[in-house]
């Protein structure tokens, strides 16, 4: 009853979980880290989309926006955007977007696609319902701006398909859009939080820089 009433709800594998518990039942789904031999074979999959992204960036993270996976593509970005990370950081995409101090200086139309993106956590920690969850938005929401930002009225112009993010430092602009890809029928709940955000020149100009980046020639350049 437990389960087909979370079911009926459309709660995620985790807050399933939760109700067996509050009901004095076993969780019936698994958790796992990605690395895991139970989740050998998505790992495998994740990797592949990640590859086929390139020069492109692409990112694998969980439902708190925490670092799971990158590839190749995306840490030229970061690198070029903030310098190179130290070797086994912990990185928060959210954290990254939102806080003053890490993309904020190098996103033009910041406070666009912020207003943007705490409107999907919070659609995320409704439903949900999660601790952890409503812990990322009041820390996104605690961040200097954020809240004025929240409560300014939607601008009114022509808009595009898409709302790009406009990056800028020196005289390197790059536009770029996301597509995010979830997994189907997860019967997992590290599987089911698992997203794959893969990033898309929004001009020519963008996708020339990314790929220069990427050439044999610059990156030999860049070792010198």
């Amino acid at each position: 009853m437990v389960l087909r009433l979370a079911e009926a709800l459309g709660l995620p594998l985790r807050q399933h979980n939760a109700l067996l518990l509050a009901a004095g039942f076993a969780p019936a789904w698994r958790a796992a880290e990605l690395g895991t031999p139970e989740l050998a074979q998505v790992a495998s999959a994740v990797d592949y989309m990640l590859a086929q992204q390139e020069p492109f960036p692409a990112v694998a993270v969980d439902r708190q926006w925490s670092l799971l996976k990158a590839n190749t593509g995306a840490m030229r970005l970061v690198e070029f955007l903030v310098g190179p990370l130290p070797p086994g950081a912990s990185v928060n995409l959210a954290d990254a977007l939102v806080a003053p101090d890490v993309l904020r200086p190098f996103l033009e139309n910041w406070a666009e696609v912020v207003r943007y993106f705490i409107r999907s956590v919070e659609a995320d920690a409704a439903a949900d319902g999660g601790n952890e969850t409503g812990a990322l938005l009041d820390r996104l929401l605690a961040y200097k701006d954020v809240q004025s930002v929240m409560q300014e009225p939607v601008p009114e112009r022509d808009v595009g398909p898409v709302l790009p993010m406009h990056f800028r430092k020196g005289e390197t602009r790059l536009a770029l859009f996301t597509a995010i890809a979830t997994l189907g029928t997860p019967q997992n709940v590290t599987a089911q939080e698992l997203r794959i955000e893969s990033f898309f020149p929004m001009d020519e100009r963008t996708a020339k820089v990314l790929r220069g980046w990427a050439s044999p020639k610059r990156r030999t350049k860049h070792r010198r």
